[in-house]
């Protein structure tokens, strides 16, 4: 089991000062107790863990998520405890208490930081004052899988002026919370997860990391309609994610280009730190051709000279890029050198999901077409077309090793495809009885998206239409996935869409063009689909609001280099309206894609 968490408090305690909750739980599962004595308490905590079910869990503590974003979340993290806050008299009654709870007694007990210091302050109290253990008594959930009650204790002495303390922590439970377990926590799994908690209402409250046990944990206030008598809940994750961190807890992240300045800076040094956004493209850039992530490692750190010679690079000016490197949390430096970050580590070739493709193109060709977007603006233009002289799927077509490159930039984005093979649409294509139905991917590049279909569903067959030159790439891929056998291939262009498909897909297709392409593609697809047949588009979408986004960052992207845009679920409803579709729902992605089902009413 993990240890307690020594170093993070939250960011408030305002938001758990609240009274007693008493919103129905689960039917059939135990409901925490409010008030009662200590071994009543510990019984109902233990039972709630015994009982739960982590996709229902998930479902009543974040009201409203279902379909495929709930069986997302499921894939991505565990029910790992309840915890709760006793008062027992002594170590004695205590362990008597976890025996008549059917608790273990063995659990080692010790003391406890964080809670210690949350009482005092709530109470107004000197934390020397206090005596608060924590022990992780271990249960199992209904499958068997390994759990735990986490219980803080607070010795309350007969006749204590604590006892009022008691009173009133029993009654309003601040320090109750529900914990998941993150599975595989990958910095862009964590950033999803993170946004799913916070667009269901969710909100940060606080954090940290445990260098000791190398994890970091992500607190929540619980949404104001939750389902559960829980306010507080807990995301852990190991490894070092301090750079996640940074964002959960509100502070100025490094990944939009820069590093963002503080809030209160003067006009001048916020628009200074604007301003270098160029540098950090071409700082990653570098990493990326470097090889330095690979020459690196996440959990010992590695002297400056010592990566000089690995990288064959100028001890001097490398230990220049480091420093700004370790400002963008892509490495940082401890004694013993500098250690990659969770995001330094997709810049790694090998990593899973590894970014360093698009670090190379956002460094390389477009970087130097983004010089032309002035041009763009005044002429419409896109920047790319005018430097390069043609658009860049012809220039790309002309230049094998460029080309090869762009469609790894585009798989390196493939972690937003994750939740997809679970949408309901192909989940009721693969269950269909009869024949195979079939999922038409139309331009999907190296098959990246079709392989996880079909390896999710071995009952469904494949069609993938794409440009001569990517087709072999893309047998590769699938014969490598091991679905090749089920899947057709379809030299050809937009014109040339099959017909009696089940489900066509477009993914981060769109966004390529203008309005006019766009409707020429669509007509393409709704000419060769079936009456039963489902289309699933999937795209960045634009805010309908001003709040921040990646759309609104990619619809910039998009204008200068192919002449396309971002659009928002209506403008999308209504291209799909001109050639008798109807936009039926999206769901969210991650990287901030959608997915949006059509069909025809």
């Amino acid at each position: 089991m993990r240890s307690e968490h020594p170093f993070t408090m939250p960011a408030t305690t305002a938001a758990s000062a609240t009274t007693t909750p008493t919103a129905p739980e689960t039917p059939g599962t135990t409901t925490r107790a409010h008030a009662g004595d200590d071994a009543e308490r510990l019984s109902a905590t233990a039972g709630f863990v015994r009982e739960q079910d982590t996709s229902v869990l998930l479902s009543r503590v974040l009201p409203g998520l279902d379909g495929p974003e709930l069986r997302a979340l499921t894939d991505q993290c565990r029910f790992a405890h309840a915890a709760v806050l006793v008062f027992p008299p002594d170590e004695h009654a205590l362990r008597t208490d976890l025996a008549a709870s059917g608790l273990s007694t063995d659990a080692q007990a010790q003391p406890s930081v964080v809670v210690r210091e949350r009482l005092a302050s709530r109470h107004r109290l000197d934390p020397a004052e206090l005596d608060v253990r924590i022990l992780r008594p271990v249960v199992r959930g209904p499958a068997g899988e390994r759990r735990a009650v986490e219980v803080f204790a607070l010795t309350v002495p007969p006749g204590s002026g604590l006892s009022l303390i008691a009173a009133e922590e029993r009654a309003l439970e601040h320090e109750a919370h529900l914990a998941f377990d993150v599975v595989r926590p990958d910095p862009l799994v964590l950033r999803g997860l993170l946004a799913s908690f916070a667009r269901h209402g969710a909100a940060a409250d606080g954090g940290g990391y445990n260098p000791h046990e190398d994890g970091t944990v992500f607190y929540f206030t619980a949404p104001a309609d939750t389902k559960t008598a829980y306010r507080r809940v807990e995301l852990y994750a190991g490894g070092d994610h301090r750079d996640v961190l940074t964002e959960h807890l509100g502070r100025p992240p490094a990944a939009a280009g820069h590093p963002r300045p503080p809030a209160d800076q003067q006009p001048a040094e916020t628009l200074l730190w604007l301003l270098t956004g160029a540098w950090t493209t071409q700082a990653l850039a570098a990493c990326a051709r470097l090889r330095l992530p690979e020459a690196m490692d996440r959990h010992t750190g590695t002297d400056g000279s010592a990566l000089a010679r690995a990288v064959g690079a100028d001890p001097q000016s490398l230990a220049t890029l480091l420093r700004y490197l370790a400002m963008l949390g892509v490495v940082s430096e401890g004694p013993d050198g500098f250690r990659l970050t969770g995001a330094g580590a997709l810049l790694d070739a090998e990593a899973p999901g590894s970014m360093r493709p698009l670090a190379l193109m956002y460094g390389g060709p477009f970087y130097q077409s983004f010089a032309h977007l002035t041009h763009t603006v005044r002429s419409g233009q896109p920047g790319f077309e005018h430097l390069y002289g043609e658009n860049h799927f012809d220039h790309f077509a002309r230049d094998p090793e460029l080309a090869t490159q762009f469609d790894r930039s585009m798989a390196s984005s493939a972690v937003m495809f994750d939740p997809l093979p679970a949408h309901p649409v192909l989940t009721a294509a693969a269950a269909a009885p009869g024949r195979p139905r079939t999922v038409v991917d139309v331009a999907g590049g190296t098959g990246e998206l079709l392989g996880r279909i079909l390896t999710a569903h071995p009952t469904l067959r494949g069609v993938l239409l794409e440009r001569p030159q990517v087709l072999a790439a893309a047998r590769a891929h699938l014969a490598a996935t091991g679905v090749g056998e089920r899947c057709g291939y379809r030299a050809g262009d937009f014109a040339d869409v099959p017909a009696d498909g089940d489900v066509y897909i477009l993914s981060r297709v769109l966004h390529d063009w203008d309005d006019d392409r766009c409707r020429s593609i669509l007509r393409h697809c709704a000419d060769a689909m079936p009456r039963h047949a489902d289309l699933l588009i999937v795209e960045r979408l634009l805010p309908a609001d001003a709040a921040p986004s990646l759309a609104t960052a990619w619809d910039l992207h998009m204008m200068c280099n192919t002449g396309g845009r971002e659009r928002t679920a209506d403008h999308y409803a209504r291209l799909l309206e001109d050639h008798g579709l109807e936009l039926a729902g999206h769901t969210p992605l991650a990287l901030g894609a959608h997915a949006l089902h059509a069909r025809r009413p």
